[in-house]
């Protein structure tokens, strides 16, 4: 007779079967040091789908079944929560956000709410008023697509200068778009940076300028960094110390709303060798709450000299995973940067960058590409026009067709399009033909959606922009992120973008589109653990992988589509520890 060992109590075959249980999801009967029990477990684990409960010890799972079942791993010293009915699902994984950047946004001007160009220029004026002469005004989120109405004067709908150099003369301003490929500088700042009339534009950039060629301050794409250099040198006299202390504050409130908001897994979308390194300090000494799976972003010849030491996995008990390159083939559809195989259908005959603009050599990106697949790095290349996705996948086919010793199965290689918002019909399949990964992001359909249309014309819209369900009917994997800081880093809210692609106005943007509530789950969890050669150890919740779970409030797979978004975090648990629980669950 089969027996399973519980400590002290020996249980037969029958037994353990009646329970609900089976020998592939029993770990040796110790106590547990966190029990879930009385609830609605949704494991994404095919033939399993739903359980009651769910135990885990030293930061892994060792049982989901029936309560009965679970019931004998809890110990005097086992943390037990009733879930009273809630639902318990795998902890949520941001599939493409930047981390520091949204630390760095909860301490600067946050202009994301902004209604129009005039609050914007009000909230300057407010902050020039505490700050001394000389000093930079920073904010990030502004996005002229989502205002209320146009700023006058305007040109291609963006905003001059003069309205916010007039309050703040003293201070140079730099405020960074949603999207984050455009910036825009008060007269001070552009002042500072050399930028004026006769000033041209930088390679992969524009410097946008009104009828009588004089900047009007907005900088898209590479011009950026005509400011951020002198920005830069300015905060270079800080200490070593300075400078460490302000990336750790910048990590630790990037946790904190993390947490908050059930995400488990953060999948950083391109840090340079420096932030790493402190991610590596912080997770060897336990200083890190979630687990950090990240992007290197660094020139190539930094990344050919540092790429083989750079390669970690599971780092600081599993918080810390390094083995991707992050690469840029374009701009931002918001900012007409999206680089495009036809011209923008709202812009002029005579404007310049009437396709959007290639921010990175092909090259160079080739360059980058061969030095990824030659120390099995996964490359991930930030691709949001039709010509940009076209031209990324034509460079990972080439690299693969003349590395065939490194892919013997091709799609193992996992390779990524970071957004892959609009495509060309015939590039669709091709993403499944070449095991490239879709990492998307559901809550930019949505919120850009009122302004698509105008950017591709109504034929191209429907044919390619945000096209999930045609791309996971030819067989791709689908990811699911926020780009955050771009998009507030709630996966809830994503999730609702995801199964309703409803608009602010209540119109639903092309709803064949749509991902149905599993899959839109599966997007979230197991494919983005997928995406990131993750999914032996997270992405569904099974014996032996790692404890990450998100409580929430509400059952988002079964309440009415328009509810969904009142669906609240309760736990966000890692390893087993509960690291955040929502005051007044």
């Amino acid at each position: 007779m089969i027996v399973v060992a519980f400590k002290t109590k020996c249980w037969s075959a029958a037994l353990v079967a009646s329970l609900g249980i089976s020998g592939a999801q029993i770990a040796r009967a110790e106590s547990a040091d966190l029990v879930l029990r009385n609830g609605r477990v949704i494991t994404l684990e095919r033939g399993a789908m739903e359980a009651q409960a769910l135990a885990a010890r030293g930061g892994k799972i060792v049982a989901v079944g029936s309560n009965q079942a679970v019931a004998a791993f809890i110990g005097p010293s086992t943390r037990v929560i009733d879930l009273k009915g809630r639902l318990a699902i795998p902890g949520f994984i941001e599939g493409h956000g930047h981390f520091t950047e949204l630390g760095a946004s909860k301490m600067m001007l946050d202009l994301r709410d902004a209604k129009n160009w005039d609050q914007i220029v009000a909230m300057v004026a407010a902050a020039a008023r505490e700050v001394k002469p000389g000093t930079w005004i920073l904010g990030s989120g502004f996005h002229q697509a989502k205002w209320d109405r146009a700023p006058e004067p305007n040109v291609r709908g963006f905003p001059v200068q003069d309205s916010l150099s007039g309050v703040s003369p003293n201070n140079p301003v730099w405020l960074t778009h949603a999207s984050g490929h455009a910036g825009f500088a008060n007269a001070a700042a552009l002042r500072e940076a050399g930028v004026n009339k006769d000033t041209r534009d930088p390679a992969g950039g524009e410097i946008l300028k009104d009828g009588q060629g004089n900047p009007t301050g907005l900088m898209n794409e590479r011009a950026q960094e005509l400011v951020e250099r002198v920005l830069d040198s300015n905060r270079a006299h800080r200490s070593e110390t300075e400078v460490e202390a302000e990336a750790r504050q910048q990590i630790k409130l990037a946790e904190r709303e993390c947490l908050s908001k059930g995400i488990t897994t953060f999948e950083d979308a391109g840090s340079p060798l420096r932030t790493v390194d402190l991610f590596r300090r912080m997770a060897e000494q336990g200083e890190l709450g979630l687990r950090m799976w990240v992007m290197l972003r660094a020139p190539e010849p930094e990344l050919a000299a540092n790429l083989r030491r750079y390669y970690m996995i599971g780092v600081g008990g599993d918080h810390l995973t390094v083995r991707a390159i992050k690469e840029y083939m374009d701009g931002a559809l918001g900012s007409r940067g999206a680089w495009l195989l036809a011209p923008y259908s709202d812009l002029p005959a005579d404007a310049p960058n009437r396709t959007g603009i290639n921010t990175e050599n092909l090259a160079d990106i080739k360059q980058t590409a061969e030095l990824a697949i030659n120390n099995g790095f996964q490359l991930c290349t930030h691709a949001i026009g039709d010509r940009a996705n076209r031209e990324v996948l034509n460079s990972y086919e080439e690299v693969f067709r003349e590395h065939p010793e490194k892919h013997p199965e091709q799609k193992n290689l996992r390779w990524r399009i970071e957004h892959a918002q609009h495509l060309d019909p015939a590039d669709i399949p091709r993403f499944a033909g070449l095991g490239v990964i879709a990492a998307m992001q559901a809550i930019h359909c949505t919120s850009d959606g009122p302004f698509v249309i105008q950017r591709l014309g109504f034929e191209r819209a429907q044919a390619g922009a945000y096209v999930w369900q045609k791309l996971m009917k030819s067989g791709a994997v689908v990811g699911n992120g926020t780009d955050t800081p771009v998009e507030d880093v709630d996966p809830i809210q994503c999730y609702y973008a995801s199964v309703s692609r409803r608009l602010r106005d209540g119109t639903v943007f092309f709803a064949d589109q749509r991902m149905t509530r599993m899959e839109a789950l599966r997007s979230y969890t197991i494919n983005n653990a997928y995406a990131a050669f993750e999914d032996g150890s997270k992405g569904s919740l099974k014996v032996g992988k790692l404890a990450d779970v998100t409580i929430l409030s509400r059952d988002i797979l079964t309440v009415p589509e328009d509810e969904i978004r009142s669906a609240k975090v309760d736990y966000t648990i890692v390893g087993g520890k509960v690291m955040y629980a929502r005051a007044g669950r």
